[in-house]
C-alpha cells in the first residue's frame, strides 16, 4: 500500500477523500486473518468516568480526519501503533478491566470501531452471552452503518449493544472543513441514524454543536432540522459536545489553521431547554 498517500490530518488545501472508501483502506492496515477469527488493532484497555464508569478498548484507525478529534496519533499513523488481538483477547481484556474497576459496562472507543466488522460481531457475540456485562456502548461516526444496512441490523439484534452516532457537522461544506471527507458524504451518518431507527435498534445521537467557537448558530440549526425530519424525538434526545483542549487536539485544529479561544467561555443553550422554554411560551399565548 502507498502509506505516502494515506491521509493523515486536515491542512489548508488539504484533498478530500471518500470516507468509505478510507475506511476499507484502513481495515486493511489495522485488521488481519487468523485462525482465531479477524484480529484488530488495540492501543489500550481501562475504564474511564464516562458513562458513570465503563471499560474500554481503545481501537486503532478511523475513517474521518476530524480536526477537534481527542484520540491519540494512532488515528492518523495506524500502521505504526498497536497490538493485534482476536475477538476473544478483546473480550477477555474487557471482562477483566470490567471486574477490575467494579463496572458492568463496556465499549470499544478510540477510532472507529465498525471497521473490521466481522471482528466487531464476534466481540458482541461473547458480550451478549456473558453475565457479567449488561451493556455495550458503541460509539461510531456512522459511515458505515450508512452505507451497510445489514451491518446495523446485525448489530441491533444483541440486545447488550446501545449506538452512539456522533455527527460533526450541519451542512456538507462544514463536514469536509472539519473531517477532511467529501462533502457529498455528509448525508451518510444520518442515513445511518434513519436504518437504526428502521431496525428498532436502542441508540441516540451525539454531535459538536454546543461550541460557538467551532459551528455558528445556522450550522447549528441546520444539524437540528435535519434530525427533526427524520424524527423530532432525536433532537430532544440529542448530546450536544464542546471542543476540549487536549494536546492532540489542540495539535489537529493547528494544523488545520483553526484557531479557538481558550477558556471556553460560552455555550449554546441545550436543544432540549430551548425548545422546552419555546413550549412554555407557546402555551402561555393561549
Amino acid at each position: 500500500m502507498e502509506m505516502d498517500k494515506y491521509p493523515r490530518y486536515v491542512t489548508p488545501g488539504f484533498k478530500p477523500f471518500d470516507p468509505v472508501k478510507l475506511a476499507e483502506w484502513t481495515e486493511k492496515i489495522v485488521t488481519r486473518r487468523t485462525e482465531a477469527g479477524q484480529e484488530r488493532k488495540y492501543t489500550a484497555f481501562y475504564a474511564t468516568g464516562v458513562y458513570r464508569g465503563i471499560a474500554t478498548g481503545y481501537t486503532v484507525g478511523c475513517c474521518l480526519r476530524c480536526i477537534f478529534c481527542w484520540v491519540d496519533w494512532s488515528r492518523d499513523f495506524p500502521e505504526r501503533f498497536g497490538t493485534f488481538y482476536s475477538p476473544e483477547a478483546v473480550f477477555q481484556k474487557l471482562v477483566e478491566t470490567a471486574r477490575k474497576y467494579g463496572v458492568k459496562k463496556v465499549r470499544i472507543s478510540g477510532a472507529e470501531p465498525t471497521i473490521g466488522k466481522d471482528h466487531l460481531l464476534a466481540v458482541l457475540e461473547r458480550i451478549e452471552e456473558c453475565d457479567e456485562i449488561n451493556l455495550f456502548i458503541l460509539e461510531t461516526n456512522g459511515i458505515l452503518f450508512g452505507v451497510d444496512k445489514k451491518y446495523v441490523e446485525k448489530v441491533a439484534q444483541f440486545s447488550k449493544v446501545h449506538v452512539r452516532v456522533s455527527l460533526k457537522a450541519g451542512t456538507p461544506e462544514a463536514f469536509t472543513r472539519k473531517t477532511g471527507a467529501i462533502p457529498e458524504a455528509f448525508e451518510i451518518p444520518f442515513k445511518a441514524i434513519e436504518n437504526l431507527l428502521d431496525v428498532g435498534a436502542s441508540f441516540h445521537v451525539a454531535a459538536m454543536s454546543a461550541d460557538p467557537r467551532i459551528m455558528t448558530p445556522e450550522e447549528r440549526l441546520s444539524l437540528i432540522q435535519r434530525l427533526a425530519e427524520i424524527d423530532p424525538r432525536l433532537v430532544l434526545e440529542l448530546e450536544e459536545e464542546v471542543v476540549d483542549p487536549y494536546d492532540t487536539t489542540l495539535q489537529r485544529l493547528k494544523f488545520a489553521g483553526v484557531e479557538l479561544e481558550w477558556p471556553l467561555r460560552k455555550i449554546y443553550v441545550p436543544v432540549r431547554e430551548m425548545l422546552m422554554e419555546m413550549l412554555k411560551k407557546k402555551r402561555g399565548k393561549k
